[in-house]
């Protein structure tokens, strides 16, 4: 629970600073896109929100606006956030780009000094005064009035969850945030595996007990900051890079949790020596587990923002890989894939990058004959990358036009 203090005047459109400073003085931020929270100063949380490159955007166009031919035709003049509203929504909504959200939040930077805290109610003004588009949360001269409210000074308890919207809808991101485990062959032979369970068991779950072994036994030890706490995964998939054919990772099927009880030692025996694997407890799981599945660290979990934005760089060759959790081969809005570029290729959490499919072999049978026909490759949506691993990434389907195929191109949005 935390306290918030009302101002003794304040403008119908401050409510949400004020319940942003008051979230402040409460030591609670929370992360717009709802997926993490963190403790931090304000100086702190301004930092970790937004880049120098989109501030240094936002910056630019709060002097002068933006041309109005980058609005997008059905720009409405005034707009009140509602709930269930995203960032992502409302870019779109004024832009003709929604990726192009720094300037969306340039256009309205002294109303709004954090865009990641905007709130069900507030209303957004267009200004198109002077060839240029500016947006505000108070309305130009001559507009609705902006009347001041007072209210006497009180003190209100209310629970943390924070209300402002979101850059996306979280539900669509959190489950594969833990879900995916991207390996590279060396680990995944290496990774711990269970070898038994108690009283024979064919198959485990929550509050079951069970046995694994390491190649290494130090990866399944009680030693000062060894990790306690792992994954369990099956049925590692060859990712292929569509470009060379060649398997440039695994992606592993996440079926559950388990805590290290005993770490593996090794007994000496008057025969000899008596290997004793470590001892685990199933904490959660998805799916019932088995023996051979096989268990990786827990990673630390990563608190991160979605800002959708365009990449600062050309990202090449990239391609979808795979529609992840399903055996169709085809994808669409709101449906996750793998891509064949990461952290090795310069791709970050919120880049957003356009989909090109290639164009189908038809036959033309209009003049008698039956010539065959490359259509051309065609732009077939957005999608915006949101887990980076070193040499694959995944990202959420934005927009599409049709089908998204493994193999499909992936090029920087224009």
């Amino acid at each position: 629970m935390t306290k918030r203090i009302s101002n003794l005047a304040i403008s119908p459109f401050s409510t949400a600073r004020a319940a942003g400073l008051t979230r402040l003085l409460g030591c609670t931020l929370g992360i717009s896109a709802g997926l993490a929270l963190a403790t931090a100063a304000p100086v702190a949380w301004a930092q970790f929100v937004t880049t120098p490159a989109q501030k240094a955007t936002a910056q630019k166009v709060a002097q002068a606006g933006i041309p109005l031919s980058e609005l997008s035709p059905n720009a409405p003049d005034n707009y009140t956030v509602k709930s269930g509203d995203t960032l992502w929504a409302i870019s779109g909504l004024f832009l003709k780009s929604p990726w192009r959200w720094p300037e969306l939040w340039g256009m309205n930077l002294q109303d709004i000094r954090n865009p990641h805290l905007i709130y069900p109610g507030q209303q957004l003004y267009l200004d198109k005064t002077g060839g240029r588009a500016l947006l505000r949360t108070r309305a130009a001269a001559g507009g609705a009035p902006t009347e001041t409210i007072r209210v006497s000074p009180r003190v209100r308890i209310s629970a943390l969850p924070d209300a402002a919207i979101p850059t996306l809808p979280a539900n669509l991101i959190e489950p594969f945030l833990d879900e995916p485990i991207i390996v590279d062959e060396a680990t995944l032979l290496a990774a711990p595996r269970i070898v038994a369970a108690q009283e024979g068991r064919v198959v485990l779950s929550r509050g079951d007990r069970a046995y694994a072994r390491a190649q290494n036994e130090t990866d399944l030890s009680t030693a000062k900051g060894a990790p306690d706490q792992f994954r369990v995964f099956r049925n590692a998939t060859p990712l292929k890079d569509p470009n060379t054919g060649l398997v440039i990772a695994y992606e592993a099927q996440y079926i559950g949790n388990a805590e290290l009880v005993r770490g593996a030692s090794v007994r000496a025996t008057a025969a000899g020596q008596d290997i004793v694997p470590a001892t685990i407890d199933i904490v959660s799981s998805k799916e019932e587990m088995r023996v051979g599945d096989r268990l990786l660290p827990e990673p630390k979990r990563e608190f991160l923002t979605y800002t959708p934005r365009a990449p600062d760089k050309v990202i090449e060759g990239g391609r979808v890989m795979s529609v992840y959790g399903s055996a169709v081969v085809n994808a669409s809005q709101n449906q996750i894939v793998a891509i064949n570029r990461g952290k090795a290729d310069g791709v970050e959490s919120g880049h957003v990058m356009a989909v090109i499919s290639s164009g189908r072999t038809v036959i033309d049978r209009t003049d008698g004959g039956k010539t065959e026909l490359k259509l051309p490759d065609e732009r077939n949506g957005l999608l915006m990358i949101f887990r980076v691993f070193d040499r694959v990434s995944y990202a959420l389907i934005l927009q599409n036009t049709d089908s998204v195929r493994a193999g499909d191109r992936l090029v920087n949005p224009k």
